[in-house]
C-alpha cells in the first residue's frame, strides 16, 4: 500500500466522536478550524516537546491523532515551567482552547489549530523509552518486540491493526448478509497424524493422555454441516508446530467457513464476492473478475501453484514436455544436452542490462535457496543483433529462433536455465518473481486475483512410501476421477481450490467427502488400516451415517490478507503480539519451563540433561 493511500485510509478511518468519557472530552485526532475557541480537555502520551524560551510546544499523542499543544510563559509561568518538565511519554490531561496556528501543518488533520493551555495534570510519569516512538524510529526488530506495547504506540503499527480490525468487521458484515452462522469450535481437541505437528496440552484429570490444539475446525465444520446449521464461519486462532517463516506464526488466524448442498462453483462466487467486498470498502478498489488456472497449467507457465500474475515472464521451453522442438540439441553444449528441461523468462527492455548485473544474477540463482547450476543469457539488442552467453555453441540463426519461441523483441532479454524439471522449474519460478521485482512490475497497490483448481488428489512420499493427501484427508476427488482411485491414484484430481492474490495464497478449500464408503476408501489409499482411521476419525465417519449433505467450504488466511491489505510482506506487523523465528515471545519470555509440581501434577517427568 503506497504510503499516501495509507495516510488517506487512516485519516477517514478514524473515528471523530464525542468522548463522553469523564477524563477528556475530545481526541488528540478530531479539532480542526470549526472549534476555534471551544474549552477542550485532551489526554494523551507526550510525544515530543520543543522549549522555544518564552514558549513550550508540546505534541499530545492518541490513538486518534497528535495534537499540539501551547504553553505562555507570559500568561501562567508556573504551568509553562510545570510543561518544560515534561518527559517523552508522559501520560497528561491537558484543559485549554482551541486557537487557530500561525505556523500550519497540512500533515496533520489537526494541523490548523493548537490549544493554548490553561491547566495541565501529568496521570502517570514515563522513563525514556528504549527507542523512539514515531514512524521512523531508531528501535531495531528484536529491542521493538521485547518492547512490544511500546512499539504498538507508534501510527504505522497501529495503522495495521486498525486495518485488521476493519477487516475482520467488513468480513462479518458480508458473510452475516449471505446468512452464515458464527460458531466457535473447541480449543482442545484429538491430536491427528495427518498435517503439520499438534501442540499438545497433557490433562491432569486423564493421566498420560493429551489434547492437541487446532491446526484448523475441519472436523468440527464438517460436523456442523451434518447438523443441519447450513452456512458457517469462524475467525478463529489455529496452532501449528512448524517451522517458522515471515508469513509463519505458531498460532495464527483464519477466516474458516463450510457451506451445505452446494457445488464448486457456489463456493468460488460466494467467496470472491468476500474479497471484492474488502477490496471496496477497505481500499475502494473494485478486483475483478477471478479466473481460474488449472495447477498443471500454474506449474507449467510459472514453476509454483500461486503465480503472481501482476506481469508477464511465463516460462518458455526450449527443451522439454511442451516445447514444439528441441531448439537445443546437436550443438555441443553439454549442460543443454543432459537437461531434462531448458526453459527461460523473457525480460521486457532489459537488454541494456551490463556484463557485471547480468553475473550477479547468475551468482544469485546459484545460491542454495534457488539452487540453480548456472543461468544462461542472451541480449536481444535494439540493432537487431542477439548476443549470449553460450555464442560459442549457439549462431545468430538459433538465437532468432529462441527469440521467436520467447515471443521476444528488440531490447528484450532472456534468462535461461536448465537441469532437472522440477528444480528448475522451482528455479526459474524464484527468478521470475527476482525480474518482476527489479523491473518494478510487482507494486503494492496494484491487486491481480485468480483461483488455482485441479490440484493432485495425492502426493507421493518417498520416505514414508505411501501417498499423502496434498490438501487433507477429507478432500473429494473430483467425480469423473473416482474411477482411478483404484488403479492409478497419482492421477486424481481433487475437487479443491486455493485463491491467490499477487503470488500469495490467502485462501484454500474443497468440496468434501460426504459418505462413509468414500471416506473409508480415502484412508485406505492413504496408508491407515481400517482399525486407525477408526480410532482417528471415526466420530466423523460414523456422523455420515446419519444424512450428511454434500458439503465444503474454505478457509482464508487472515494474517496474510491483513498484511497484503496493509501494503507489507511479513504478518508480524499485523498480529498485536507475534512470535519471532524462533517461536518465542520476547517480551514475556515465552515459551518457559514450569515448575517441578506442575509436572508432577501432570504426570510428566522430564530426564536431565547429560
Amino acid at each position: 500500500m503506497a504510503k499516501k493511500e495509507i495516510n488517506i485510509f487512516f485519516d477517514t478511518f478514524a473515528p471523530v466522536f464525542k468522548l463522553s468519557f469523564m477524563l477528556r472530552s475530545h481526541t488528540c485526532g478530531e479539532l480542526t478550524l470549526d472549534k476555534l475557541n471551544t474549552e477542550v480537555t485532551l489526554c494523551g502520551w507526550v510525544q515530543r516537546s520543543r522549549d522555544l524560551g518564552g514558549m513550550t510546544f508540546i505534541d499530545l499523542r492518541d490513538r486518534y491523532g497528535i495534537t499540539q499543544l501551547v504553553f505562555n510563559m507570559e500568561d501562567d509561568s508556573e504551568l509553562c515551567s510545570r510543561a518544560r518538565e515534561l518527559g517523552r511519554e508522559f501520560v497528561i490531561q491537558v484543559r485549554g482552547r482551541v486557537v487557530e496556528r500561525s505556523n500550519k501543518n497540512p500533515k496533520l488533520p489537526t494541523g490548523d489549530i493548537e490549544i493554548k493551555a490553561t491547566a495541565l495534570e501529568v496521570l502517570n510519569t514515563s522513563k525514556v523509552p528504549p527507542f523512539i516512538i514515531e514512524d521512523e524510529t531508531d528501535g531495531g526488530e528484536d529491542l521493538r518486540a521485547k518492547y512490544r506495547y511500546l512499539d504498538l504506540r507508534r501510527n504505522v503499527i497501529r495503522k495495521n491493526l486498525l486495518t485488521r480490525h476493519r477487516l475482520a468487521a467488513e468480513t462479518r458484515k458480508y458473510l452475516d448478509k449471505q446468512h452464515f452462522v458464527e460458531v466457535e469450535t473447541p480449543v482442545l481437541i484429538k491430536s491427528t497424524p495427518e498435517g503439520a505437528r499438534d501442540f499438545v496440552v497433557p490433562s491432569r484429570m486423564n493421566p498420560g493422555e493429551f489434547y492437541a490444539l487446532p491446526q484448523s475446525p475441519q472436523t468440527f465444520k464438517q460436523l456442523l454441516m451434518v447438523s443441519g446449521m447450513d452456512r458457517y464461519y469462524q475467525i478463529v486462532k489455529c496452532f501449528r508446530d512448524e517451522d517458522l517463516r515471515a508469513d509463519r506464526q505458531p498460532e495464527f488466524t483464519q477466516i474458516d467457513c463450510e457451506m451445505s448442498f452446494v457445488s464448486r462453483e457456489d463456493i468460488l462466487e460466494t467467496f470472491e464476492g468476500l474479497i471484492a467486498h474488502l477490496f471496496r470498502e477497505i481500499w475502494g478498489k473494485e478486483i475483478g473478475p477471478m479466473p481460474l488456472l488449472p495447477y498443471s497449467e500454474a506449474m507449467r507457465k510459472y514453476g509454483n501453484d500461486k503465480p503472481d500474475t501482476r506481469f508477464g515472464m511465463t516460462f518458455v521451453e526450449l527443451k522439454g514436455p511442451t516445447a514444439e522442438k528441441d531448439l537445443t540439441a546437436g550443438k555441443g553444449f553439454r549442460i543443454f544436452d543432459e537437461a531434462g528441461l531448458v526453459a527461460g523468462i523473457c525480460v521486457e527492455g532489459a537488454a541494456g542490462y551490463t556484463r557485471k548485473q547480468l553475473d550477479e544474477l547468475t551468482a544469485w540463482v546459484k545460491r542454495p535457496q534457488i539452487g540453480a547450476s548456472g543461468m544462461v543469457y542472451a541480449r536481444y539488442n535494439t540493432d537487431g543483433t542477439i548476443k549470449s552467453s553460450v555464442d560459442k555453441f549457439y549462431d545468430e540463426n538459433d538465437l532468432k529462433q529462441w527469440a521467436a519461441a520467447f515471443g521476444a523483441r528488440e531490447g528484450d532479454l532472456l534468462l535461461i536455465l536448465a537441469g532437472e524439471p522440477s528444480k528448475t522449474r522451482k528455479a526459474l519460478s524464484e527468478l521470475r518473481l527476482e525480474m518482476g521485482n527489479r523491473q518494478g512490475l510487482r507494486p503494492m497497490d496494484t491487486f491481480q486475483a485468480l483461483w488455482v483448481v485441479d490440484f493432485p488428489l495425492l502426493e507421493w512420499d518417498e520416505e514414508s512410501a505411501r501417498w499423502h493427501a496434498m490438501h487433507h484427508p477429507f478432500t473429494s476427488p473430483v467425480p469423473e476421477d473416482l474411477p482411478l482411485l483404484d488403479s492409478d491414484p497419482g492421477r486424481v484430481r481433487a475437487n479443491a481450490y486455493d485463491m491467490v492474490i499477487n503470488g500469495n495464497e490467502v485462501g484454500g478449500g474443497s468440496i468434501r467427502i460426504h459418505n462413509k464408503e468414500l471416506q473409508q476408501k480415502m484412508f485406505k489409499v492413504l496408508g491407515f488400516s481400517p482399525e486407525e482411521a477408526q480410532a482417528q476419525f471415526g466420530f466423523l465417519m460414523d456422523a455420515f451415517e446419519f444424512g450428511a449433505p454434500p458439503h465444503g467450504g474454505i478457509a482464508f488466511g487472515f494474517d496474510r490478507l491483513c498484511a497484503i491489505f496493509s501494503g507489507l510482506d511479513s504478518i508480524r506487523d499485523v498480529i498485536a503480539f507475534p512470535k519471532n523465528n524462533s517461536g518465542r515471545d520476547v517480551m514475556i519470555d515465552s515459551p518457559s519451563v514450569i515448575s517441578a509440581e506442575q509436572l508432577h501434577e501432570l504426570g510428566i517427568s522430564i530426564s536431565s540433561k547429560s
